[in-house]
């Protein structure tokens, strides 16, 4: 059984993440762009960035009638290059991801927000949180939100081992929740 909901969930409200925006040529390095995001559920923010080449930067985001400033630092890759971070504003650390869950008046980190706010898979039960595996499996190889259907075709740019890899893993989460599914049918019958 899951936990009680005396918790928010995070995935109830919006997200940033910069990762996301720094692929979609959101935000660009030596650049200043100005653009707006919505989220599912008719939430939107207009969002003006600017990042100084490689060191620094800034985001300001207006959303729901506030205005927030987020800092943004980068730090050297392994390879060459950069990695943005956002800087989270209650907690001055570099994160990826901020949240934004219902009720609160910023974006800020999933650990600012200490045990206010819970990921959405703590709320389910162990063996529905096998078979939500296996749908965002299915999910991330372009498939239906059925885990009845067949396995999705390997996208164009993934690589066979990662493919494989995938679809054992899908199998070995539908065969957990079959196997507790008749754990408690056989409870209820005998």
């Amino acid at each position: 059984m899951g936990r009680a909901r005396y918790r928010v969930p995070l995935e109830s409200g919006p997200r940033l993440d910069i990762n996301w925006l720094v692929r979609r040529k959101f935000l660009i390095d030596g650049a200043r762009t100005i653009f707006g995001l919505q989220w599912t559920g008719g939430s939107r923010a207009s969002v003006e960035a600017e990042l100084n080449q490689g060191a620094w930067g800034r985001l300001t985001i207006e959303h729901d009638g506030g205005r927030q400033q987020i800092g943004l630092v980068s730090v050297a890759a392994n390879f060459g290059g950069q990695k943005w971070f956002f800087l989270c504003p209650k907690r001055q650390r570099r994160v990826s991801v901020l949240w934004k869950p219902p009720g609160s008046p910023f974006f800020a980190c999933r650990q600012a927000y200490g045990r206010q706010v819970a990921y959405g898979s703590q709320f389910e039960a162990p063996r529905d949180r096998t078979i939500s595996r296996a749908r965002a499996i299915r999910k991330r190889l372009g498939g239906g939100d059925s885990v009845l259907d067949d396995f999705p075709e390997k996208p164009a740019r993934m690589r066979w081992r990662t493919y494989y890899r995938l679809r054992r893993l899908d199998a070995a989460y539908q065969a957990a929740w079959a196997a507790d599914t008749a754990r408690l049918l056989a409870f209820f019958e005998g």
